[in-house]
């Protein structure tokens, strides 16, 4: 979604900024019996040709050319929001004027209902059948998302963010109670019907499988990388400091950057890029192929060790700021605005957010990623990263073919790409009434479309994503565009890429508790001595139940 809003926050950062947090998804009864899987549970693993066989037949649909293109799976950029739009569908997606029940989150104040939100009613309008929105507060949507699904009673359409889903026990026997079967609707040339569905990469549909067959549609992500090492450039240009090109200019620049006289320290949590600039493997959480045969976990690498070492070290010596050493949960982007922190980690999806509100308060800010390095010189970093989908969308179970049709055609008419009228009334809502159009030619939004648009229908599907140039934000397109595309040639090979997994139960429950203690560990509450006693402790606890399935999921796919 690129609704950068002028003079306001953009929605962007409300809610992919907070995938992180941590929210728990709680048992709801039935199938649903808490927020970690049950004992002895463990693990499946769908096989890739079964997966494939089900799959949407790929067709992408072009409206307008970008100004950048990305390189796949990077987004595409548009220096300008388009003058005139397309109309992507021709025909009237609803015909049964039945109304339709959804469930979507959202960060921010509950819109009006249906009865009093004039931004519904329009979109409704030209869908042709009206959709009833039940927009719940996404910090505590894992608690209602568990709660429904454990009465099983369940809207006709349901948004499920995929960090929420990873959390709940047995989620595999909830779909196969709940919700449709869309292989016959979706799988190869059906998808065709629909063809802004279609147009969605293949590596996001893959997710979308459960128990052999196509249980929902995809948001597929705008950008692969979980992280991008922030640095306000402001500052740094300020003190005559670069950005740092190696692991040795990265220390130093901790040492210019900190002045605890004038309250400011270099760093924030920085481990996992500092891990990604070393090479550290991140795929399914850290596993890769060890050298001469099986598996082995990032805790058991070298780079790992060196990059718990080199991160240490910045604790050690009082270059990151003492609200982080103290707590897990310090408000480090709310230093980082304030200029007592000049440097973290972030996902990558919040710095459009970040950049324009603050630029409202500071016209000087200026955040920027530092570009990916080689820790050591002597090879290639990594980007962790993949191409899961940020949410899925299910239908009801039970619902008739011609009913279940009709829902697919909304999505379809919800997909539709940037450079459309249907993505721009979906977006902004009415010309004159939630919008406006601003000087540079892109949409402003208004109080009223503010007040109303919760981004009700921009949840229940995906779309092919597009970065666009907004005023708010000068040059952002170029950055962002810019750093994805040379980070990308980094982008690391995952090799359970299309296989479908739920964990064993022992394994998820270890990696938490181990982190908690690698964080002792970098804030020096214990030894790094003491790395060697928790690997083995997490190697006894899961780890190695862990290495095993990982290991069978390959063998059965013949990898």
């Amino acid at each position: 979604m690129d609704r950068s809003l002028a003079g306001a926050a953009t929605n962007r950062r409300r809610f992919l900024g907070l995938v992180g947090l941590g929210a728990t998804a709680m048992a709801g009864g039935g199938f649903l019996s808490g927020c970690s899987r049950p004992a002895g549970t463990q693990g499946t693993a769908t096989n890739v040709d079964a997966v494939s066989a089900v799959l949407p037949r790929y067709q992408p649909v072009d409206l307008i050319t970008p100004d950048i293109a990305g390189v796949r799976p990077i987004a595409d950029g548009y220096l300008q929001y388009p003058a005139r739009l397309v109309k992507a569908v021709t025909e009237t997606p609803g015909n049964s004027s039945e109304p339709i029940t959804a469930m979507t989150p959202w960060w921010g104040p509950t819109p009006p209902g249906l009865d009093r939100n004039a931004y519904l009613q329009a979109v409704n309008e030209r869908l042709g059948v009206p959709i009833d929105f039940s927009v719940q507060d996404g910090n505590t949507y894992a608690d209602k998302l568990s709660a429904i699904l454990g009465a099983r009673d369940v809207p006709d359409l349901l948004c499920a963010p995929n960090w929420e889903i990873d959390k709940i026990p047995r989620f595999s026997d909830a779909v196969s109670a709940l919700f449709e079967d869309l292989t016959d609707h979706l799988a190869g040339d059906a998808a065709l019907a629909y063809p802004h569905l279609a147009s969605f990469p293949t590596g996001a549909w893959q997710y979308a499988v459960w128990g052999g067959r196509l249980a929902a549609v995809p948001w597929p992500t705008d950008g692969p990388f979980p992280y991008a090492l922030f640095y306000r450039k402001d500052l740094t240009d300020a003190a005559g400091v670069q950005a740092p090109k190696n692991i040795d200019e990265l220390y130093e620049f901790g040492k210019a950057m900190t002045d605890p006289g004038n309250g400011v320290w270099a760093f924030g949590p920085v481990f996992d890029m500092v891990q990604m600039f070393y090479g550290v493997p991140g795929s399914q959480g850290g596993w890769r192929h060890r050298d001469g045969g099986g598996l082995e976990f990032k805790y058991e690498t070298e780079e790992y060790r060196a990059a718990l070492e080199f991160t240490t070290k910045l604790f050690t010596e009082g270059l990151v700021h003492p609200d982080v050493v103290e707590s897990k949960g310090s408000d480090t982007k709310q230093l980082f605005n304030s200029g007592r922190l000049v440097c973290f980690q972030d996902g990558v999806g919040a710095w459009r957010g970040m950049y324009s509100e603050q630029r409202q308060i500071t016209p000087t800010f200026d955040m920027q990623p530092v570009p990916i390095f080689s820790a050591t010189g002597g090879g290639d970093p990594i980007a962790w990263g993949e191409e899961k989908p940020v949410f899925y969308t299910f239908i009801k179970k039970g619902l008739s073919a011609a009913r279940t049709e009709e829902l697919l055609r909304v999505l379809n008419w919800c997909a539709a790409p940037f450079g459309s009228e249907e993505y721009h009334l979906r977006q902004y809502g009415v010309a004159g009434e939630h919008h406006t159009i601003g000087d540079d030619g892109s949409p402003v939004m208004t109080e009223l479309g503010r007040q109303e648009i919760a981004d009700q229908y921009t949840f229940l599907a995906g779309r092919y994503p597009a970065i666009v140039q907004t005023a708010d934000v000068p040059g952002f397109v170029e950055d962002l565009l810019g750093y994805s595309n040379e980070t990308v040639k980094y982008l690391e090979p995952n090799p359970w890429a299309g296989i479908k997994l739920e964990l064993p139960a022992n394994y998820s429950r270890v990696l938490q508790p181990t982190e908690d203690k690698i964080r002792d560990v970098l804030r020096g509450r214990r030894p790094t001595s003491d790395l060697d006693q928790i690997i083995s402790e997490w190697r006894s606890s899961g780890g190695d139940e862990g290495r095993d399935f990982f290991a069978q999921a390959l063998e059965d796919n013949g990898r």
